[in-house]
Protein backbone atom coordinates (compact mmCIF):
# COMPACT_ATOMS: atom_id res chain seq x y z
CA UNK A 1 0.00 0.00 0.00
CA UNK A 2 3.08 2.16 0.64
CA UNK A 3 4.51 1.79 -3.14
CA UNK A 4 0.89 2.54 -4.31
CA UNK A 5 0.86 6.11 -2.40
CA UNK A 6 4.68 6.50 -2.86
CA UNK A 7 3.84 6.34 -6.54
CA UNK A 8 0.90 8.31 -6.71
CA UNK A 9 2.55 10.97 -4.73
CA UNK A 10 5.66 11.05 -7.39
CA UNK A 11 3.59 11.69 -10.31
CA UNK A 12 1.50 14.42 -8.68
CA UNK A 13 5.00 16.03 -8.29
CA UNK A 14 5.42 15.64 -11.65
CA UNK A 15 2.65 16.98 -12.70
CA UNK A 16 2.87 20.39 -10.57
CA UNK A 17 6.49 20.42 -11.84
CA UNK A 18 5.19 20.62 -15.26
CA UNK A 19 2.50 23.53 -14.99
CA UNK A 20 5.94 25.71 -14.47
CA UNK A 21 7.64 24.07 -17.64
CA UNK A 22 7.30 25.12 -21.24
CA UNK A 23 5.39 22.94 -23.13
CA UNK A 24 8.66 21.82 -24.68
CA UNK A 25 9.86 20.68 -21.47
CA UNK A 26 6.93 19.13 -20.31
CA UNK A 27 6.87 16.77 -23.32
CA UNK A 28 10.19 15.69 -22.61
CA UNK A 29 9.30 15.21 -18.86
CA UNK A 30 6.16 12.65 -19.47
CA UNK A 31 8.09 11.27 -22.61
CA UNK A 32 9.22 8.02 -20.61
CA UNK A 33 4.98 7.31 -19.99
CA UNK A 34 4.63 7.44 -24.57
CA UNK A 35 5.49 3.79 -26.20
CA UNK A 36 8.57 3.71 -27.53
CA UNK A 37 8.65 3.09 -30.88
CA UNK A 38 11.86 3.53 -33.21
CA UNK A 39 11.91 6.08 -36.09
CA UNK A 40 11.50 4.98 -39.28
CA UNK A 41 15.46 4.47 -41.46
CA UNK A 42 15.92 6.93 -43.71
CA UNK A 43 15.33 6.72 -47.45
CA UNK A 44 18.40 4.61 -48.74
CA UNK A 45 19.42 5.43 -52.61
CA UNK A 46 18.62 2.80 -54.87
CA UNK A 47 21.47 2.04 -57.59
CA UNK A 48 20.30 2.05 -61.04
CA UNK A 49 19.57 -0.72 -62.71
CA UNK A 50 22.23 -2.49 -64.89
CA UNK A 51 22.41 -1.01 -68.32
CA UNK A 52 20.61 -3.47 -70.77
CA UNK A 53 23.16 -5.52 -73.06
CA UNK A 54 20.58 -4.32 -76.13
CA UNK A 55 23.01 -1.50 -77.03
CA UNK A 56 26.27 -3.70 -76.98
CA UNK A 57 24.63 -6.64 -79.15
CA UNK A 58 23.40 -3.72 -81.88
CA UNK A 59 26.70 -2.73 -81.58
CA UNK A 60 28.15 -5.73 -82.50
CA UNK A 61 26.13 -6.39 -85.37
CA UNK A 62 27.98 -7.65 -88.53
CA UNK A 63 29.18 -4.71 -90.69
CA UNK A 64 27.20 -5.75 -93.54
CA UNK A 65 23.72 -5.47 -91.27
CA UNK A 66 24.59 -2.05 -89.58
CA UNK A 67 22.51 0.72 -91.28
CA UNK A 68 24.31 2.10 -93.82
CA UNK A 69 23.44 4.55 -97.14
CA UNK A 70 24.10 2.75 -100.39
CA UNK A 71 24.03 3.29 -103.62
CA UNK A 72 20.24 2.01 -105.02
CA UNK A 73 19.73 3.04 -108.35
CA UNK A 74 15.57 2.25 -109.12
CA UNK A 75 12.86 4.26 -109.86
CA UNK A 76 10.82 4.23 -106.75
CA UNK A 77 9.73 7.07 -105.02
CA UNK A 78 11.63 8.46 -102.60
CA UNK A 79 9.98 7.31 -99.38
CA UNK A 80 9.80 3.86 -101.23
CA UNK A 81 10.51 0.92 -98.56
CA UNK A 82 12.00 -2.54 -100.10
CA UNK A 83 12.55 -5.55 -98.79
CA UNK A 84 15.21 -7.78 -99.98
CA UNK A 85 13.96 -11.16 -98.26
CA UNK A 86 16.84 -13.37 -99.77
CA UNK A 87 19.72 -11.43 -98.68
CA UNK A 88 17.73 -9.83 -95.44
CA UNK A 89 18.10 -6.56 -96.11
CA UNK A 90 15.45 -3.87 -95.57
CA UNK A 91 16.29 -0.57 -98.15
CA UNK A 92 14.12 2.83 -97.55
CA UNK A 93 14.33 4.73 -101.17
CA UNK A 94 15.99 8.36 -100.60
CA UNK A 95 16.56 9.22 -103.93
CA UNK A 96 18.89 10.46 -106.23
CA UNK A 97 20.55 6.70 -106.59
CA UNK A 98 21.05 6.34 -102.51
CA UNK A 99 18.89 4.19 -100.05
CA UNK A 100 19.12 3.96 -96.45
CA UNK A 101 20.20 -0.06 -95.92
CA UNK A 102 18.99 -1.70 -92.85
CA UNK A 103 19.48 -5.48 -91.38
CA UNK A 104 16.80 -7.14 -90.94
CA UNK A 105 15.35 -10.74 -90.25
CA UNK A 106 12.93 -11.97 -92.02
CA UNK A 107 10.55 -15.39 -92.67
CA UNK A 108 11.42 -18.71 -91.92
CA UNK A 109 10.98 -21.48 -94.15
CA UNK A 110 7.18 -21.67 -95.40
CA UNK A 111 6.73 -18.44 -93.79
CA UNK A 112 7.99 -16.09 -96.32
CA UNK A 113 5.79 -13.71 -98.53
CA UNK A 114 6.08 -10.94 -101.31
CA UNK A 115 3.72 -8.41 -102.64
CA UNK A 116 3.41 -4.72 -102.95
CA UNK A 117 1.55 -3.20 -99.58
CA UNK A 118 1.39 0.28 -97.52
CA UNK A 119 2.28 1.01 -93.94
CA UNK A 120 -1.36 1.04 -92.91
CA UNK A 121 -0.29 2.49 -89.15
CA UNK A 122 2.63 3.23 -86.78
CA UNK A 123 2.58 2.90 -83.01
CA UNK A 124 5.60 3.45 -80.70
CA UNK A 125 5.97 0.81 -78.04
CA UNK A 126 3.54 -1.81 -79.39
CA UNK A 127 1.52 -4.03 -77.50
CA UNK A 128 1.67 -7.49 -79.34
CA UNK A 129 -1.47 -9.94 -79.89
CA UNK A 130 -0.12 -12.41 -81.51
CA UNK A 131 -2.43 -13.75 -84.34
CA UNK A 132 -4.99 -16.60 -84.29
CA UNK A 133 -3.18 -18.70 -86.69
CA UNK A 134 0.09 -18.62 -84.46
CA UNK A 135 -1.64 -19.07 -81.50
CA UNK A 136 -3.17 -22.24 -83.53
CA UNK A 137 0.12 -23.26 -84.13
CA UNK A 138 1.93 -22.30 -80.65
CA UNK A 139 -0.64 -22.60 -77.79
CA UNK A 140 1.18 -21.76 -75.21
CA UNK A 141 2.00 -18.01 -76.45
CA UNK A 142 0.11 -15.02 -74.07
CA UNK A 143 -2.61 -13.77 -75.55
CA UNK A 144 -1.20 -10.42 -75.37
CA UNK A 145 2.13 -8.87 -74.20
CA UNK A 146 1.90 -5.44 -73.10
CA UNK A 147 4.52 -2.84 -74.88
CA UNK A 148 7.95 -2.54 -73.23
CA UNK A 149 11.61 -3.36 -73.63
CA UNK A 150 10.97 -7.32 -73.30
CA UNK A 151 8.18 -7.08 -75.72
CA UNK A 152 9.10 -9.45 -79.46
CA UNK A 153 7.79 -5.94 -81.27
CA UNK A 154 10.59 -4.37 -79.96
CA UNK A 155 10.29 -0.33 -79.57
CA UNK A 156 8.35 0.55 -83.34
CA UNK A 157 5.86 -1.29 -85.30
CA UNK A 158 4.45 -0.31 -88.51
CA UNK A 159 1.71 -2.03 -89.37
CA UNK A 160 1.47 -3.40 -93.46
CA UNK A 161 -2.36 -2.84 -94.49
CA UNK A 162 -4.17 -5.94 -95.62
CA UNK A 163 -1.85 -8.51 -93.52
CA UNK A 164 -0.78 -9.82 -90.53
CA UNK A 165 2.79 -8.69 -91.00
CA UNK A 166 4.94 -5.77 -89.02
CA UNK A 167 8.25 -3.99 -89.73
CA UNK A 168 9.19 -3.92 -86.20
CA UNK A 169 11.99 -4.26 -83.26
CA UNK A 170 12.90 -6.96 -81.02
CA UNK A 171 13.86 -7.53 -77.96
CA UNK A 172 16.99 -10.38 -79.50
CA UNK A 173 18.92 -8.15 -81.54
CA UNK A 174 20.75 -11.72 -82.57
CA UNK A 175 17.85 -12.97 -85.25
CA UNK A 176 19.15 -9.77 -87.17
CA UNK A 177 20.31 -11.24 -90.58
CA UNK A 178 18.51 -15.13 -90.14
CA UNK A 179 15.39 -16.25 -91.63
CA UNK A 180 13.20 -17.15 -88.40
CA UNK A 181 10.17 -15.45 -87.98
CA UNK A 182 6.61 -15.98 -88.87
CA UNK A 183 6.80 -13.60 -91.38
CA UNK A 184 7.39 -9.90 -90.01
CA UNK A 185 10.16 -7.71 -90.61
CA UNK A 186 12.39 -7.20 -87.22
CA UNK A 187 14.87 -4.30 -87.29
CA UNK A 188 16.60 -3.79 -84.04
CA UNK A 189 15.32 -0.96 -81.71
CA UNK A 190 17.91 1.31 -82.83
CA UNK A 191 17.46 0.90 -86.62
CA UNK A 192 13.43 0.77 -86.33
CA UNK A 193 13.54 3.61 -84.38
CA UNK A 194 15.53 5.76 -87.32
CA UNK A 195 12.89 3.92 -89.52
CA UNK A 196 10.26 4.75 -88.11
CA UNK A 197 11.11 8.42 -87.60
CA UNK A 198 11.57 8.47 -91.53
CA UNK A 199 8.31 6.42 -93.06
CA UNK A 200 5.05 7.91 -93.44
CA UNK A 201 1.58 6.50 -93.34
CA UNK A 202 0.85 5.43 -96.99
CA UNK A 203 4.49 4.24 -97.67
CA UNK A 204 4.66 1.92 -100.35
CA UNK A 205 6.35 -1.42 -99.40
CA UNK A 206 7.55 -4.02 -101.97
CA UNK A 207 8.44 -7.47 -100.24
CA UNK A 208 10.42 -9.37 -102.96
CA UNK A 209 9.77 -13.31 -102.79
CA UNK A 210 12.61 -15.39 -102.33
CA UNK A 211 14.46 -16.23 -105.49
CA UNK A 212 16.84 -19.00 -106.88
CA UNK A 213 19.75 -16.92 -106.67
CA UNK A 214 18.57 -17.37 -102.83
CA UNK A 215 18.15 -20.95 -102.53
CA UNK A 216 21.15 -23.50 -102.40
CA UNK A 217 23.19 -25.29 -99.27
CA UNK A 218 23.89 -22.12 -97.86
CA UNK A 219 20.76 -20.50 -97.35
CA UNK A 220 19.15 -24.18 -96.52
CA UNK A 221 21.67 -24.08 -93.63
CA UNK A 222 21.06 -21.08 -92.39
CA UNK A 223 17.49 -22.07 -92.50
CA UNK A 224 18.12 -25.09 -90.73
CA UNK A 225 20.33 -23.21 -87.98
CA UNK A 226 17.52 -20.97 -87.28
CA UNK A 227 14.41 -22.04 -87.69
CA UNK A 228 14.11 -25.13 -85.56
CA UNK A 229 10.57 -27.02 -85.48
CA UNK A 230 8.27 -25.84 -82.76
CA UNK A 231 9.56 -26.62 -78.82
CA UNK A 232 7.82 -27.96 -76.09
CA UNK A 233 6.48 -27.85 -72.88
CA UNK A 234 5.25 -24.47 -73.24
CA UNK A 235 8.62 -23.87 -75.78
CA UNK A 236 10.76 -23.84 -73.01
CA UNK A 237 8.43 -21.47 -70.82
CA UNK A 238 8.07 -19.04 -74.37
CA UNK A 239 12.16 -19.13 -74.96
CA UNK A 240 12.73 -17.28 -71.33
CA UNK A 241 10.40 -14.29 -72.58
CA UNK A 242 12.48 -14.01 -75.70
CA UNK A 243 10.13 -15.52 -78.28
CA UNK A 244 12.54 -15.20 -81.46
CA UNK A 245 11.00 -17.13 -83.48
CA UNK A 246 7.77 -16.41 -82.96
CA UNK A 247 6.30 -13.11 -84.68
Amino acid sequence: MSHKLATTASLAALIATAAFTTPASAQSLFAFLAPQTQAAPAPQAVDPAPADDIADMDAAMPARLQRQVVAYPRREAPGTIIVDTPHTYLYLVLGDGKAMRYGIGVGRQGFTWSGVKSVARKTEWPDWYPPAEMIKRQPYLPRMVAGGPGNPLGARAMYIGGTEYRIHGTNDPSSIGKFMSSGCIRLTNEDVEDLFSRVKVGAKVIVLPMTTEAKGPARDAQVASYAPAEQSPAARAWAGVRPSGLY
